[in-house]
């Protein structure tokens, strides 16, 4: 391959300068060099927001063993400093945390998915026969996406035409729900290590690759979707699957596709970044990975031997545009541009906009009910390993609505942020709390059991081979402090487990009411999460986060 024409030609550096400038234009977000004969768009984690958001990335993001200290897992400065992103630039308030809420007032909202379409459009109008793939967790994570099973996005989804997409939350909606969709979609449904649970064959839903021919390239679009399923998600809410990352199977179907004639394989992931690296170094044969799950935004691809992983970001805030040059059946260069979507600089698409507006005006008064809001230095967000502002928001309401000892929030990425002194509407909290288990549960645990849990669902986010990393980010906790050594092994890693309200050492003996959602066990009972956290802030009127030093990081 030309080195000239791969990683080294993407397109990030045009916008970071120009955003160095603060003279962002729509033409400049999509001035791309068009280039080969094959054009990819991806998108992916949109978790149904289809209005433009402020979505804060993540201060803290771990590698563990060999990803420590490599893409993704750097951030703020440091992740500036490798890219040359200039501080309080548009770039700097797109890709990173620091000085979040000045930015986000200056530089607006971003995503919108009438704006994407717009993106889409003008790629499209470049290069009319681009491939758009969606890469899952779109059919989750609002009001109107809950209440109307998933309807609202696969309407507006629909409209932006894929090609193909792969799953994971969507099957939380329930088999016959997502049966009902999958068989209704205009596009492919993608996923080789989907599964029939009862004969361990694949799901005839399903299909693990499609061909489409393309600026005369035959290309083979293989999809992958969430490996763990009935781990971080209820099982029993899709009996009829079974998943896995099937890394043989994988292997199988880029042998078959290439024996079929394909010149060029994308594999279309819902893995996560270091599982989709591992995979690289390990099956033969792959082009690009475009990867979803661990909502990663990165400027440039990641090579892993001649496999070119691809991170797209999340909640509908970039579009990646990759330009591939096929010749002689295989690839001979690539070239990369993650296109922000500011929303104040992108116009929408007026058909799109008019869709959205559909389906959220039987809902528009709940959505637009205002419960309260943050006061003059409090911002609400989610992303981090350990913890974050909503998420503390959210045990603080399991512990006083609950009546509990110790809060349990699980680790999800999604949720858009709120800056300080903005109004929390019911459509804020719905959008990081909606799910089809949303069950705030009430309990007894013993001290045991409880470091019992925090060690496993550690395990899940630091073992050091990424195919056991099977969750999102650490459970969150409300009135309970713990010492992490993220360097050793499952069983050692919690220490100095402390009930807050007293300053007592846990004890292992001892039972603690536990107040929790989105249990994976069947029959929990329990008001839901979103009228939980509703009740608290409506008694709040404004919401005071400060800052959490309850979990003591070490190891990393």
């Amino acid at each position: 391959m030309a080195a000239s024409a791969l990683v080294g030609a993407s397109g990030f550096g045009n916008w970071s300068r120009l955003a160095a400038q603060q003279a962002l234009t729509q033409d400049q977000l999509l001035e791309f060099e068009t280039f080969g004969n094959l054009t990819l768009i991806h998108i992916t984690d949109i978790h149904a927001q289809l209005m433009p958001i402020y979505f804060r990335e993540p201060e803290v993001n771990l590698g563990i063993g060999a990803a420590k200290g490599q893409m993704p897992h750097i951030t703020g400065a440091d992740f500036r400093r490798f890219y040359g992103i200039e501080d309080g630039s548009p770039s700097a308030y797109a890709l990173t945390y620091n000085d979040f809420s000045a930015l986000a007032r200056a530089y607006g909202r971003m995503g919108g998915m009438d704006r994407v379409a717009t993106v889409v459009n003008a790629i499209r109008s470049d290069r009319p026969d681009a491939l758009l793939l969606d890469g899952g967790d779109t059919w989750h994570g609002s009001y109107t996406c809950f209440h109307t099973e998933g309807q609202d996005v696969v309407n507006v989804m629909n409209a932006l035409k894929p090609d193909a997409m792969t799953f994971h939350w969507e099957f939380t909606l329930g088999t016959d729900r997502v049966t009902e969709l999958v068989e209704g979609l205009p596009f492919a449904a993608l996923g080789q290590n989907i599964f029939d649970a009862e004969w361990d064959e694949p799901s005839e839903l399903f299909k693990p690759y499609k061909f489409f021919e393309r600026g005369g390239v035959k290309v083979a679009v293989i999809g992958q979707a969430f490996p763990y399923m009935p781990i971080a998600n209820p099982g029993w809410m899709f009996p009829e699957f079974s998943f896995g990352i099937r890394e043989e199977n994988m292997q199988a179907m880029v042998d078959e596709v290439r024996a079929e004639g394909a010149e060029v394989v994308v594999v279309l992931s819902h893995n996560g970044f270091d599982v989709d690296k591992k995979m690289a170094g390990r099956v033969t044969g792959i082009d690009v990975i475009l990867s979803g799950h661990t909502h990663d935004a990165l400027p440039e691809p990641v090579q892993v031997e001649q496999t070119y992983v691809i991170a797209s970001g999340s909640n509908g805030k970039f579009v990646s545009r990759v330009d591939l040059d096929i010749r002689d059946g295989r690839m001979m260069g690539l070239k990369h541009k993650l296109i922000p979507i500011f929303s104040d600089v992108i116009a929408p698409d007026p058909a799109v906009t008019a869709l959205i507006n559909a389906q959220r005006e039987p809902h528009i008064d709940q959505l637009r009910e205002v419960i309260g809001r943050t006061d003059e230095n409090s911002l609400l967000y989610r992303r981090g390993n350990f913890n974050g502002s909503w998420d503390d928001l959210i045990c603080d309401a399991l512990l006083s609505e609950r009546e509990a000892d110790i809060a349990m929030s699980p680790g999800v990425r999604w949720g858009p942020s709120i800056l300080p002194g903005q109004e929390i509407t019911r459509e804020d909290i719905w959008n990081v709390t909606s799910m089809s288990y949303g069950a705030a549960y009430r309990t007894e645990m013993t001290g045991e059991f409880l470091h019992v849990v925090l060690e496993d669902v550690g395990d899940n986010l630091f073992n050091p081979d990424p195919y056991y990393q099977q969750g999102g980010d650490m459970v969150r906790v409300g009135g309970l402090g713990y010492r992490i050594d993220v360097s050793k092994p499952q069983g050692s890693r919690i220490t100095d487990m402390t009930l807050l309200k007293t300053g007592e050492k846990i004890d292992p003996a001892k039972s603690y009411t536990v107040a929790g959602w989105a249990s994976v066990n069947e029959g929990t009972e329990g008001p839901q999460i979103w009228d939980v956290v509703e009740s608290h802030i409506r008694k709040l009127g404004t919401v005071s986060v400060t800052p959490n030093t309850s979990v003591e990081v070490v190891g990393a």
